[in-house]
Parts: C-alpha cells; structure tokens; sequence
C-alpha cells in the first residue's frame, strides 16, 4: 500500500470519528452505569430495537462468559425493552428516536461510545441474535481469551457469522422468553461458503450458508456478509466502517495468517430464524431502514420465509466449539 492509499484511508478514519462525534447528540442518556466499568473489564456493545423476548437469555450467555458491562443504544423500541434494561445494573443505556439508516445502521452510535468509554477495553459488538463461541469457550471464560491475545500482540478476533435454523418451517421454530435458541434453531450448513479479499481494507469477505442458499439462489453475490470483526482491544482512534465487517486501522482488519497457516478466530452464532423473526420482516419493510431499502427482508418476504425449511440432509446439528474446528470453519491458532 502507497502513501496516498494510507493517506486517503487515515482521512476517511478520521470522517468516521467526526460523524461519531455528531451522530452523538443524537443520543439521550436513560441509564449512563459507567462509572463502574473497572480496568481489565469485558464490555459487550449493542444496538436494539424491539429485542425484549432475547434479552434475558442474551444477557445471561455474555455475563456467564465474563463480560462485566453492557453499552446499549435503543432505538426507539415500544416493546418495553427500554425499561426492562434499566433495571440491569451492569447495563448503561442510551435512546434515540433517529434513523438507523442515517447513523450508518447504528456505526455511527457505537462508534461514539466506544471512543468515550471502551478506550482500553476488550469490546465485544454484536446484535443480540449472535452469540460468540470461541476454542475452549465451554472451559475457559472470554478473559482467559483477550488475555492470551494481548500477550499474543494480537489487537482483533474475527468471527465468522453462522446461521442457525430449525428443522422445521421458521413460523414454527416458537422461542420463548429466557429460552436458550440453540434448542429451537440447533441447525447449521457445515459448507456452502465463498470468500475474497478485501483490496483496499484487507478484510476478507464472506458469504454462503442458508441464506445464500435459499434466499439468494439466483444472485449468491448479493446475500449478506457473513465476515464480521467483534472482538476488538479498543483504542479511541478506532472506527467501525461498515457494520462489524471492517474497521479503520486497516491492521485491525487482517486476522487471518497470510503465510499458509492458521490464526486463531471465533464464530457467531446467528439465531435469527425464530418465530420472531416473521414480525420483524414486515416491521423492517415498513421501516425501511435497512441496507441498500432493506433489500434483505424483501428477500425474506418474496419467499416467504415464515413458511421456509432451511434445513436439507446436508445440515449439521451443533454439539460445541470442536465441532465447528473439525469441520474447518474456526482455528484455535497457536492457543493450546
């Protein structure tokens, strides 16, 4: 990379940091519990809307892991998630009613409280329909992880985004409150992935899996993402680009070994494919605050997905973090 291609991406990271700084008066503060992040803590951060049913089980997965603050943004919920958050002690909770569009999908929110309270944290971003594992999550809690990256030198994880599905259609895939997803939606494709590099910010992209497969079968390119970077040790000059896809260092960007071997990386449970899910399509549609007009959903719609069997004889029902190892979709790396 030349000076000009390190120049122009050094001017668009500090773009990033001003509309962050922008974006931020947008945000009205319900519960600001920030004061009692301490040194050394894990911080999950968030961006919600309507998510009340996934937020007991949500919550419980990261504290069980070890994570000791939440930062989350509501945006404009009326499902009561607002109030049953401020009554989480180590949740810090901000509202706004602006466009989810307009603030880059919720970029430019997290982008804000990450500079102003994760500076020196491990930061975990993630939606509350995904769910980190990592090698020896089932033995080890998320501090052991972060801790053996920082004295790896290492400043990001990536996770590769893993659609969970039920074997039955998805309107009858029923979640209940406080239920773990993982016993409605325990379903997976072990393969059907595609990837690339990323020129300009070293990132690679992914995509495949069911929602290529079924939803996007006449236009795989256009499925979504599935690369994702959520596990970050936070310094305030960084910034989110696009979604959890890319970051500004374009260093934070490259977490796979470019030498032929392997290097540790995670994956992210996706349980999007709930009964729940069926509502939330014609909210999204009526919205529009999606990306590229909420093209996803109308995807979803088109097909309708409440009526879907994503599962085939292919499918893989997971069992744990090895699982997935085996099957070549994570790395444990050199971390033994």
């Amino acid at each position: 990379m030349n000076w000009r291609q390190r120049y122009r991406l050094r001017l668009r990271r500090k773009y990033w940091l001003l509309r962050a700084l922008r974006k931020s008066r947008q945000l009205k503060p319900l519960a600001n519990r920030t004061k009692n992040i301490r040194s050394g803590d894990i911080i999950v951060m968030t961006t919600l809307r309507n998510e009340r049913i996934r937020l007991p089980y949500f919550l419980k997965y990261y504290r069980d892991m070890g994570v000791r603050h939440f930062l989350i943004v509501d945006n404009d919920s009326s499902d009561g998630s607002d109030t049953y958050l401020l009554k989480q002690e180590d949740v810090s909770l901000w509202q706004t009613q602006h466009s989810y569009r307009a603030s880059a999908y919720g970029v430019d929110w997290l982008n804000w409280l990450a500079r102003r309270y994760a500076h020196g944290h491990w930061t975990l971003t993630v939606d509350v329909d995904e769910f980190l594992v990592y090698p020896y999550c089932d033995t080890r809690p998320l501090k052991a992880l972060t801790d053996w990256l920082s004295g790896a030198g290492i400043r990001s994880m990536s996770a590769m985004l893993l659609d969970m599905y039920p074997k039955s259609a998805v309107e009858e895939a029923h979640y209940e409150e406080g239920q773990n997803p993982f016993e409605v939606a325990p379903w997976f494709d072990s393969a059907n992935y595609v990837m690339e590099r990323n020129p300009e910010l070293g990132n690679l992209w992914i995509q495949g899996g069911p929602r290529a497969r079924v939803f996007f079968m006449d236009n795989p390119y256009a499925a979504p993402a599935l690369n994702k970077t959520p596990l970050v040790y936070w310094n305030r000059r960084y910034v989110y680009v696009s979604s959890t896809h890319a970051l500004l260092p374009r260093s934070l960007n490259i977490t796979y070994d470019r030498s032929g071997g392997e290097q540790i990386c995670g994956m992210l449970l996706h349980t999007k494919f709930l009964n729940t899910f069926v509502t939330k399509i014609h909210e999204e549609l009526d919205r529009k605050e999606h990306y590229k007009d909420s093209q996803e959903y109308q995807a979803y719609a088109e097909k309708d997905v409440s009526r879907t069997y994503l599962w085939t004889e292919a499918s893989e029902e997971y069992v744990n973090w090895r699982q997935l190892e085996t099957l070549g979709l994570m790395s444990k790396g050199n971390w033994a």
